[in-house]
């Protein structure tokens, strides 16, 4: 049901944007699920950056509101990571993950990676 790969990421200079996006090949509709975006940076654990329920309802870490949102195309068949006026320090590996069946769908601040049992394999982005 659930396949996720990601796309989009790339090496930019600060204060560039960057939107990797995320699919799934195996069939579900993205708008039916929760997705989310993390990322992992060299030597530190996994961040939650922001969510998407099947609801519409949006979730955000408070380490990049302002900077980055997530949003799905209007297919619902393709998840979005805007990021802008991006540091040095978000340079990291970034993850599309899935929580199916779908449950609750909505955090205060970042994302919890306990919470999604599905991931894509990552892609990189460099500032």
């Amino acid at each position: 049901h659930v396949q996720l790969v990601e796309s989009g990421g790339g090496s930019v200079q600060a204060g560039g944007s960057l939107r990797p996006s995320c699919t799934n090949s195996a069939g579900s509709a993205e708008s039916t699920l929760c997705m989310g975006w993390f990322r992992q940076a060299p030597g530190k654990e996994r961040e939650g950056l922001a969510a998407l329920g099947s609801d519409g309802a949006l979730s955000l870490a408070e380490s990049v509101k302002g900077r980055f949102t997530i949003s799905r195309g209007n297919a619902g068949n393709i998840l979005y990571l805007q990021m802008n006026d991006l540091k040095p320090e978000d340079t990291a590996m970034y993850f599309c993950a899935a929580q199916y069946p779908a449950g609750f769908c909505f955090y205060w601040d970042a994302p919890e990676a306990k919470d999604f049992n599905y991931w894509g394999q990552g892609t990189q982005v460099t500032v």
